[in-house]
């Protein structure tokens, strides 16, 4: 098992937001958490990634303790995330977002290798490379934004609402790419609105209500699942 959470519990001040969560995340996975707004899809990812320190639990990655460990230092365990809201840097060039990415890797050749997958991955970007990211379109910064996570050469991507706010041709653009990297080798786990994308094309899946899991089981079984259905895919079909 490559990820696994166990009993989290997390709080912001005197409010839990995650009242003992456990899941598991396998090699070469993908898997997604569904649930509506404040369910603690969020927040499970950036506890993860060590931006949040959880109040109880742990958090083990190849038998790794992240839930000890600072931000930084969970980065150079494998482990990178594509923030909701994209967040590139918008003075910067599209080729210096990129280079941020790779900070962690002192090895030139490996470096250049990922920037010629990402370029493969992404033409656009690679068309784009001396511009501004501010000046890109809402697609292509968050093409950038996974980029940028991809340069620090992640075992594991945690991808949180890459749909959001993005025309329908380029969700399905996006989530084709998320595809292809999980076909790399890549790991992912995927936070998402858009439910029926997201288990469509993850291998599992897992139900948040208010800080708590309520349901797990294969991403088909999950599609067809009555109650599933009618809370986040708008009915049966």
């Amino acid at each position: 098992m490559r990820l696994r959470v166990e009993n989290l519990h997390v709080s912001y001040g005197n409010v839990e937001a995650l009242h003992g969560i456990n899941l598991e995340v396998a090699e070469g996975e993908i898997v997604t958490i569904l649930g509506a707004n404040g369910a603690g899809k969020s927040t499970t990812l950036m506890t993860i990634s060590g931006l949040l320190k959880p109040s109880k639990g742990s958090i083990y990655f190849d038998d790794v303790p992240l839930h000890r460990l600072p931000a930084h230092k969970v980065v150079t365990h494998g482990i990178a995330q594509v923030p909701e809201g994209r967040r590139v840097f918008g003075i910067l060039t599209v080729q210096e977002n990129l280079n941020l990415g790779a900070y962690t890797s002192a090895d030139a050749a490996q470096i250049q290798k990922t920037l010629d997958w990402i370029y493969e991955l992404f033409p656009r970007l690679k068309e784009r490379r001396r511009q501004l990211a501010g000046t890109l379109s809402g697609g292509e910064q968050q093409m950038l934004a996974i980029a940028r996570a991809l340069m620090a050469n992640p075992r594991i991507l945690l991808l949180d609402e890459p749909s959001l706010g993005l025309a329908p041709i380029l969700v399905k653009a996006i989530f084709q790419t998320i595809r292809e990297i999980n076909e790399s080798g890549l790991t992912v786990v995927l936070v998402e609105q858009n439910a029926r994308a997201a288990l469509k094309l993850a291998h599992r899946g897992y139900v948040m209500e208010v800080g708590n899991i309520v349901l797990e089981d294969s991403a088909s079984t999950l599609l067809a699942n009555p109650e599933v259905q009618n809370a986040y895919l708008g009915g049966a079909g």
